[in-house]
C-alpha cells in the first residue's frame, strides 16, 4: 500500500498462490485508522480483487472515498449498449472514448452504487475496450477513471521494488527468515 508520494505504508508477505485481497483486513483497516488519526484525508484505489461488498462497506463506514475496478457482467453490459456500437463513418485514428456514470446494484450489495463505465473504440479493432469502476467518489466520469488509472503508479513502484531488492528471489523457505534477507544481502555485498 502506497501515499501519493510514492512512500510504501504497508506490505504483508504471503505465498505467491494466495489470492491478492486476502487478509485486505488486516492490512487495510489499520491503517486507514493510522492516516485518519494524522488528520489525513484517505482514498483507495484497487483492481478487481477488493471488488467485495464487505470492501466497499468497510470504506465507506470509514468515511473513506474509493474507486475499484469491478468485472463486466451482463446487466453492466446493458446499461453502457448505446456506448458499444461503433461510431458511423470513417474510422478515427486516435480512439473514441466515452465515460457513463449510473447507478447499478448487483445481487450481492445491499444498496445501489454509483459505477463509471470507460468505452474505447480504437481503429482496426472490432470490439470496443470496457473497463466498469465502482466508487463513491462526486467527481465527473472521466475524472473518477483518470483517478483509478494513476494505480498503474503503484504498480510501478512496486516493479521498483522487485528489482531493487530482489523481492522475487528469496532463498529461504520461511516467510521470517526472508524478512531479513535484504539486510543480510546489503552486508555481504559491502565486504
Amino acid at each position: 500500500m502506497f501515499d501519493r508520494a510514492g512512500d510504501c505504508l504497508a506490505a504483508k508477505l504471503r505465498p505467491g498462490n494466495v489470492h491478492s485481497a486476502e487478509g485486505w483486513e488486516e492490512l487495510l483497516l489499520p491503517e486507514i485508522e493510522r492516516q485518519q488519526k494524522l488528520g489525513k484525508e484517505v482514498a483507495f484505489r484497487a483492481d478487481t480483487a477488493f471488488a467485495k461488498p464487505e470492501v466497499y462497506g468497510a470504506l465507506e463506514e470509514r468515511g473513506v472515498r474509493y474507486a475499484i475496478r469491478i468485472p463486466a457482467n451482463d446487466a453492466l453490459m446493458r446499461d453502457i449498449a448505446e456506448l458499444l456500437t461503433r461510431p458511423v463513418g470513417r474510422p478515427s485514428h486516435k480512439p473514441v472514448v466515452w465515460y457513463k456514470g449510473f447507478l447499478y446494484q448487483a445481487e450481492s450489495w445491499k444498496t445501489a452504487r454509483r459505477v463509471v463505465a470507460k468505452v474505447e473504440h480504437h481503429a482496426g479493432e472490432l470490439f470496443p475496450r470496457v473497463g466498469f469502476i465502482v466508487t463513491n467518489l462526486t467527481l465527473p466520469s472521466r475524472a473518477v477513471v483518470r483517478f483509478y488509472n494513476k494505480r498503474g503508479t503503484a504498480e510501478q513502484w512496486i516493479k521498483e521494488g522487485k528489482q531493487a531488492v530482489k523481492m522475487t528471489r528469496l532463498s529461504c523457505h520461511r516467510f521470517r527468515s526472508n524478512e531479513v534477507r535484504p539486510a543480510q544481502r546489503d552486508e555481504r555485498d559491502r565486504l
